[in-house]
């Protein structure tokens, strides 16, 4: 397919390109510093530009066949979000309608995974603009036109692919680590690219 990756330099989206790349797909990576993804395939190309340039975005969107999107912002606010809605909309104008979105366990239903450390300490009071900010992109998401699915990973770890990890569990499903690889959230990002099970649906991902 022809697979556009946003957050391409990120810890996630590299493996989303690698993983790509193995699998046959034609990838554009679109980053702010495409320099800093130090892989060269003839499939690969780069697309330069920020996520908040909706301009950049809806120039980036045309021809694809499908999107994936694993931007991140630290721990601050808006930028997931706002870049997410600039993704979103340019899709919709360019009539590209599968969507994988990367958010995060915790957020809505999947708020039931999360332990007391979780729950209260990181996303409750250090990590708030950024649980914030998940909220706000995953209801883009929900209020588009897409065919999205919106992945909600737990902390990631940076262990190998394995393949063996649980998804689309329950929201009050307790027996989880918390813990994926962010080899093995790539490895579940591509597979919805050939699987409807989890169409306009948010699976959460642990081992």
């Amino acid at each position: 397919m022809q697979l556009l990756i946003f957050g391409a330099t990120g810890s996630v989206g590299r493996q989303v390109v690698d993983q790509a790349l193995e699998q046959g797909h034609q990838v554009t990576a679109f980053a702010r510093n495409p320099e800093k993804l130090d892989i060269q395939h003839p499939h690969l190309k780069f697309f330069q530009g920020d996520v908040m340039d909706a301009p950049a975005v809806e120039q980036a969107v045309q021809g694809q066949e499908a999107v994936l999107c694993s931007i991140g912002a630290g721990r601050n606010g808006k930028i997931r979000s706002e870049g997410t809605r600039n993704i979103v909309k340019a899709m919709e104008n360019a009539s590209v309608q599968r969507f994988v979105c990367q958010s995060t366990i915790g957020v809505g239903d999947s708020r039931g995974n999360l332990d007391f450390f979780w729950k209260y300490i990181m996303f409750g009071l250090l990590l708030r603009p950024a649980y914030a900010d998940h909220v706000f992109q995953e209801a883009f998401v929900r209020q588009s036109r897409l065919d999205w699915t919106i992945v909600r990973p737990a902390a990631f770890t940076d262990e190998g692919r394995t393949g063996a990890y649980q998804h689309g569990f329950p929201g009050n499903e307790r027996g989880i680590t918390l813990k994926i690889s962010r080899a093995d959230v790539a490895d579940f990002m591509l597979k919805q690219l050939s699987d409807d099970t989890y169409l306009h649906q948010t699976p959460g991902l642990s081992y």
